[in-house]
């Protein structure tokens, strides 16, 4: 390390018993500098930086130095930490929802935090949060100020921790995961003000994450974590073009990101019309091809046609029409990838295509049956040939059951199987998703994340259904887990047979796993057609601006779709 360091980490330990968490960690980060730590679930990123604010549990033994100007954060006192929390070092947490008080408005929050390490009259810290929130740019920071955290999107949550932790000007900013399960365009816009906060502000940004695409849109220096010490470290662009670490190279080896032939059709598209081919639908853009129907080659497994779901609103506030006039539809065997940011009414979709939802108008066929009307045994005969894989499989299992169980139960609902039975057939999906077949009496907080979810699609399939319904199963996964499970229900596919509709708002997802792809925003499907003709020819405006937002792990080049990004926003 050079010694000119605003934060200078010499030799830190971190242990929990007889568990070393981390051991002999050393990097620095610099004034005005962006220090990405990357790493798996695990590696003791987060486990470093909260040891910086005396954020962990009273078990934690730390040792080393950790110098932030010349002090050495572990030797300060509570109060002297206390001072330095919010003050000289700001904290951006993961999960902004769990990170707000849900019974307090955001401008209460946010006027706590400045009032705390700065003498204000409550007028005057008003007034400076009100300022904080248009600086973050949070739209309408007056009429905003009296939200509650339920009121808002999730990115504009982000913001809000993001003023709260800038509040008090400090010279260091720790994000940890900032962009983790943000749509693509969100998280661009995430990304763009840590970018511009560190230009206006100076403020050095230490970035904690697993998201190698965010790295090279914003990183200027990366220390790569592993098994709680640090296996590589240098500047971003040595690192990502010539890794010197086998680590370093799975790590990156493992990135879902978008083909070359993806972003040259990206550039192809700003720079020209695209000629749509017939079975390339864009609506609204090109009127010649709009009317172009969502015509199945064969007889379609699922079939939607005109699908409207309205929210009513309670105490007279107005109805949300979350989807409107959606038609598409899945062969037997085919991937159909569903693609937009939060609120384009993807997840509406997969709940009335999974019968949990009733429509406002429309149809959704499974086979010649339209589940919207099904009742009693045809109903229950229908969700047998449904499967879901849900986003975090954490909540999606039940704590107090334990794997085998959880897998086992709708076999025995069903009555798939003879109830002698039930314990091989448990053995025999487990060991298909790849999970051991003695984790089947471990409890959901037991297992890793990615064998969780391995865990949802074994119990998705136990069944053998012909459609899988999945919505958003690896956005919160790391990069080598998430490529793990792409990996796993490529193979399930073939075994198994079945067909799926892939909700994502990740379109390197979608363009590894789909055959087609329906672009959803603002309740209506804005262009479908096969995966490859989508990505590399995109007719809507939309659908260019989901291609841009998505990050690479190149840095030079995700210079260039950061230029495209700005244009098209």
């Amino acid at each position: 390390m050079t010694g000119a360091g605003l934060l200078e980490l010499h030799d830190v330990a971190v242990s929990f018993g007889d568990v070393e968490a981390v051991r002999g960690v050393g990097y620095e980060v610099r004034p005005g500098e962006v220090v990405a730590v990357v790493g798996e679930s695990g590696s003791g990123k987060t486990v470093t930086a909260m040891s910086l604010l005396g954020l962990l549990p009273a078990t934690a033994k730390v040792s080393g130095r950790a110098e932030l100007a010349g002090r050495d954060l572990f030797t300060l006192t509570p109060a002297e930490l206390r001072a330095v929390r919010g003050n000289d070092v700001g904290m951006v947490f993961q999960e902004p929802m769990s990170a707000l008080n849900p019974v307090f408005t955001i401008g209460d929050q946010l006027v706590e935090a400045i009032r705390t390490h700065q003498e204000l009259t409550p007028a005057a810290a008003r007034d400076r949060a009100i300022e904080l929130f248009g600086l973050v740019g949070l739209p309408a920071p007056r009429e905003r100020f009296r939200s509650y955290p339920h009121e808002l999107s999730g990115g504009q949550l982000q913001r809000v921790v993001i003023a709260m932790a800038v509040a008090n000007d400090p010279k260091l900013l720790i994000a940890d995961e900032p962009t983790t399960a943000l749509d693509v365009t969100v998280q661009a816009e995430i990304l763009e003000l840590l970018r511009d906060l560190r230009s206006r502000l100076g403020t050095a940004i230490l970035l904690i994450t697993h998201d190698m695409g965010v790295v090279a849109d914003l990183a200027d220096r990366v220390v790569v974590m592993h098994d709680g010490v640090v296996v590589e470290q240098g500047d971003v662009r040595t690192v990502f073009t010539a890794p010197a670490e086998d680590y370093t190279r799975q790590l990156l080896g493992s990135v879902v990101s978008l083909s070359t032939a993806a972003t040259t059709g990206l550039q192809r598209a700003l720079a020209a019309d695209i000629e749509v081919s017939p079975g390339h639908v864009a609506a609204g853009e090109h009127p010649a091809v709009a009317s172009v129907p969502d015509v199945p080659a064969e007889k379609p497994l699922l079939r939607v046609e005109d699908l409207a779901v309205t929210y009513r609103g309670r105490f007279r506030a107005v109805a949300v029409r979350a989807a409107e006039g959606v038609s598409l539809h899945v062969e037997p065997g085919e991937v159909l990838g569903l693609v937009g940011e939060s609120g384009s009414g993807k997840s509406t979709v997969a709940r009335a295509v999974t019968g949990l939802l009733a429509p406002t108008a429309g149809s959704v066929h499974i086979g010649d049956v339209d589940i919207t009307r099904a009742r009693g045994r045809a109903a229950k005969a229908l969700r047998r040939r449904i499967g879901v894989v849900f986003q975090d499989p954490l909540s999606s299992l039940n704590p107090r059951t334990t794997v085998g169980e959880s897998v086992a139960t709708p076999l025995r609902l069903h009555k798939a199987v003879p109830a002698s039975e039930v314990d091989g057939r448990v053995a025999e999906l487990l060991s298909a998703v790849q999970l051991s077949p003695s984790l089947r009496t471990r409890y959901p907080h037991e297992l890793s994340g990615g064998q969780r979810q391995r865990a949802c699609i074994a119990r998705a399939l136990a069944l053998r259904p012909d459609l899988l319904v999945a919505d958003e199963p690896t956005s919160a996964l790391d990069v080598t887990i998430q490529a793990r499970i792409l990996d796993l229900l490529r193979d399930l596919r073939h075994e198994f047979g079945f067909a799926c509709l892939f909700i994502s708002h990740d379109l390197a997802v979608i363009e590894q796993l789909a055959d087609r792809v329906a672009v959803m925003h603002r309740g209506h499907v804005v262009e479908q057609g096969p995966t490859k003709e989508v990505l590399t020819a995109p007719a809507h405006a939309y659908t260019r601006r989901l291609l841009s937002a998505a990050p690479v792990a190149d840095p030079d080049a995700q210079r260039l779709r950061r230029e495209a990004w700005r244009l098209l926003r």
